[in-house]
């Protein structure tokens, strides 16, 4: 059976299970740029800093995934998104990625949006690679040696991209 899965804008109420989820993606140290040890009070301000639209995907009712949408780049650049995802372990490979790869799509069109980029995808997340690939992004770039991976050290990452 297939889980049901709803999206909405994240509420300072979500900000606890939140950083539950970003503190376990980012103990491995291998697909995000922030340190393993970066605390709590760091990563909610990045995360749901003024200006990002943060959201939450609970799968059954309770939250297991994250995504903000905000600029890339601000002022003159500020018409292309960027993206950020994040899945609870427990909850990796049930579609949780997809439905909220496709529903950012659809509300960075709606907010005004032009392309969205990403502007680091380590190479050897292969999962996400071929998540953004089936969704329509292009590999635009890559960058040698980008991104410190606990386990590979220096790994190349990913410049991707789609026009909305």
């Amino acid at each position: 059976m297939q889980p049901i899965i709803e999206i909405r804008k994240a509420t300072n109420a979500d900000y606890e299970q939140i950083w539950d989820i970003i503190h376990a993606v980012i103990q491995t140290g291998d697909t995000y740029i922030f340190s393993p040890s970066s605390s709590k009070e760091k990563m909610l301000a990045i995360w749901c800093a003024p200006g990002k639209h943060t959201y939450v995907a609970l799968v059954n009712g309770k939250i297991a995934g994250t995504f903000v949408i905000a600029d890339n780049q601000m002022d003159l650049g500020s018409h292309i998104a960027n993206g950020a995802y994040m899945v609870a372990p427990s909850a990796a490979g049930n579609g949780l990625g997809k439905a909220m790869g496709e529903f950012s799509l659809k509300e960075a069109r709606r907010i005004g949006y032009k392309a969205m980029q990403f502007n680091i995808v380590i190479k050897s997340n292969e999962r996400a690679v071929q998540l953004w690939q089936k969704l329509g992004f292009k590999i635009i770039g890559e960058i040698p040696e980008a991104f410190d991976h606990q386990q590979n050290g220096l790994t190349n990452a990913y410049i991707m991209y789609q026009k909305l």
